[in-house]
């Protein structure tokens, strides 16, 4: 059965009820996936946003760290998403 994910490579996993972990995240990471470009589950938010708090010490630097690393993962699946003749492959490159 499709599913809402598109063309990615993402895992598909049953992960008990995905409401619950996005309603039990901070405001400032629900707002954070609310405007996300790609599918995150709740647990790998907030696993990669408390890796980088310890590491920055600083919310807002906590979530910039999350832009950057929801970018360079865009950047990796470009490649398989969309093809290597699209636009934006040939700029990664």
């Amino acid at each position: 059965m499709p599913t809402n994910r598109g063309r990615t490579r993402l895992k598909s996993r049953a992960s008990g009820d995905p409401m619950l972990g996005y309603d039990r995240l901070p405001a400032p990471l629900r707002l954070w996936m609310a405007h996300a470009k790609r599918p995150w589950s709740a647990k790998t938010v907030a696993r990669s946003y408390d890796r980088a708090l310890q590491r920055t010490g600083d919310a807002a630097l906590a979530l910039a760290e999350l832009d950057a690393l929801q970018d360079r993962l865009i950047a990796k699946d470009a490649r398989f998403v969309w093809g290597p003749d699209y636009l934006e492959v040939a700029n990664l490159r």
